[in-house]
């Protein structure tokens, strides 16, 4: 059985510090970066915990693939992605409970 995946993208309060993940249970995950269930992991020590974009995939292969399509991108590309799906950097964690 194959299953899907997710590409995220978190910040701070201030936006001012972009964190891209992949994982297979989006809400779950983004909870672990809120509670910082890792405490010296990146997220923890920047403060990323507002979800400001997604993207979902069939496969977990998938959404590998574009998490490090997006590592590439330069800053500029990627604010303009989050700026497209959610021009209001808005946390969007409360969207995604059911997914």
């Amino acid at each position: 059985m194959e299953r899907g995946g997710y590409i995220y993208i978190m910040t701070n309060k201030v936006n001012s510090v972009l964190y891209i993940g992949v994982t297979s249970q989006l809400y779950f995950r983004i909870i672990e970066h809120k509670e910082k269930v890792y405490p010296s992991s990146f997220t923890s020590k920047y403060n990323c915990n507002k979800l400001v974009y997604y993207e979902s995939f069939t496969s977990i292969e998938e959404a590998i693939l574009r998490e490090k399509q997006l590592k590439k991108w330069n800053r500029a590309w990627k604010i303009q992605l989050v700026e497209k799906f959610n021009k209001d950097w808005v946390d969007l964690t409360n969207e995604i409970i059911e997914l």
